[in-house]
């Protein structure tokens, strides 16, 4: 495969998705370990540094956390987790 060597463009670096989950403090990666979606590290460390800036308090960040998940969820149209899931459509079969 040929590249762009020649491009004016920066290159873009890789990062480690790995290093940014070992920068994130211990409650972010808590919640990040029980979250509900696939959150990216760099994406919680951004939540949980407005958070922090907002409250000051780790609790209300990790409430911050909780509530920017709920509202992802919502916007998807997937009920949030512990909810009881919708009711089941029973297979009938051949009769």
């Amino acid at each position: 495969m040929r590249r762009n060597l020649s491009s004016p463009l920066p290159r873009r670096m890789r990062r480690d998705p790995m290093a940014a989950y070992d920068r994130l403090p211990a409650p972010a990666r808590a919640w990040l370990a029980q979250a509900v979606l696939p959150w990216s590290a760099a994406s919680v460390a951004r939540l949980w540094a407005r958070a922090l800036a907002e409250s000051g308090c780790a609790q209300a960040a990790r409430e911050y956390l909780d509530a920017a998940e709920r509202r992802t969820l919502a916007r998807e149209g997937r009920p949030p987790a512990g909810s009881p899931p919708p009711a089941a459509q029973r297979f009938s079969g051949p009769e």
